[in-house]
């Protein structure tokens, strides 16, 4: 029961943060509710999400987030959307879409699941499929410029890759 409880802190504690966010409210029963549904929501998936809890208290993991939310945000996507306005007002730009393979050498399912989203949320690029067991990113990706697995995945997602790895890794 004390590794539960553990493990159940970080849901926790985003389970508050989350709440408090989305009620916009810090008014004592706001607080309260957000503590009693922070703390269900630890017990109930704390074995599902945290295998190993001291990963928790790595600082340097959650200034890596930080830093990560911070380029993808404001460079990543903007630049994402910046291309494919560029393709809507100009129509006579060229694209090649297509479906190409991008390789992950990453180890956890969030670390996996960090970079699937990155590439889905950015402009252009859709994961449409994933085989687990080779490690290999199905992207549709809206101007193919490479098919080679190594290239695409330097086009595609090393960034996402790098920061997914020293966040969850």
């Amino acid at each position: 029961m004390a590794d539960r409880l553990v493990k159940a802190v970080g849901p926790a504690v985003l389970a508050f943060i989350t709440y408090i966010i989305f009620s916009g409210s810090v008014t004592p029963y706001d607080l309260v509710t957000a503590t009693v549904v922070a703390v269900i929501v630890g017990l109930l998936v704390a074995n599902l999400m945290i295998h190993n809890p001291r990963k928790l208290l790595q600082v340097q993991r959650l200034g890596w987030l930080i830093v990560y939310a911070i380029r993808y945000f404001f460079i990543d996507e903007v630049k994402a959307h910046l291309d494919v306005m560029s393709r809507i007002v100009r129509p006579s730009m060229p694209i090649n879409p297509g479906i190409v393979r991008v390789p992950y050498y990453v180890e956890s399912d969030y670390a996996m699941t960090t970079i699937a989203n990155s590439i889905t949320n950015t402009p252009g690029t859709v994961v449409v499929d994933l085989d687990t067991e080779r490690k290999i990113f199905y992207v549709h990706w809206i101007d193919v410029k490479a098919l080679e697995a190594e290239r695409t995945r330097k086009e595609i997602s090393e960034v996402f890759e790098r920061f997914a790895k020293r966040i969850f890794d």
